[in-house]
C-alpha cells in the first residue's frame, strides 16, 4: 500500500507527512528504507499519549459515523466513494458551522491570519 501511495504523489512538490501509531512495521527496516527513498517525513505519537492522535481519531470517527456507516456503498465505485468522502471533508471544513467558533473552521483560520 505504501508503494502505491508513493507512486501517486511522486510528482508533487509538497509531500505528505506519514503518521502512524507505534506499530512494529513503523520501525521495520524495509519500511524505513521506502520512506527515506520517497523523501517522506515520518510522524509518530508518543507512547501512552492518546492526545497525540485524538484530533485525527475524532475526525475519522465522525467521518465513519456520518458518511460511511449511514449508506450502502455496494453500488459505488472506489472513485465515487473518494469523491463523496472529498465532498464531505470539504463541507466539514469550509461550510459547516462550528458552534463554539461561530463560523466554519476555514473562516476561523482565515480570521486568525493562518490562511490566505
Amino acid at each position: 500500500m505504501l508503494d502505491v501511495a508513493v507512486e501517486t504523489i511522486a510528482d508533487r512538490e509538497v509531500l505528505p507527512i506519514i503518521h502512524r501509531d507505534r506499530a512494529s512495521h513503523y520501525r521495520w527496516r524495509v519500511w524505513l528504507e521506502r520512506i527515506k527513498a520517497a523523501k517522506l517525513v515520518r510522524s509518530m505519537q508518543r507512547k501512552a499519549s492518546s492526545q497525540d492522535n485524538a484530533a485525527s481519531e475524532g475526525v475519522f470517527g465522525r467521518l465513519k459515523t456520518k458518511l460511511f456507516y449511514s449508506r450502502d456503498w455496494q453500488p459505488f465505485t472506489a472513485a465515487q466513494f473518494i469523491d463523496e468522502a472529498d465532498a464531505y471533508t470539504r463541507w466539514y471544513n469550509e461550510t459547516r458551522i462550528n458552534i463554539p467558533l461561530g463560523r466554519s473552521p476555514i473562516e476561523y483560520r482565515k480570521s486568525l491570519g493562518l490562511m490566505p
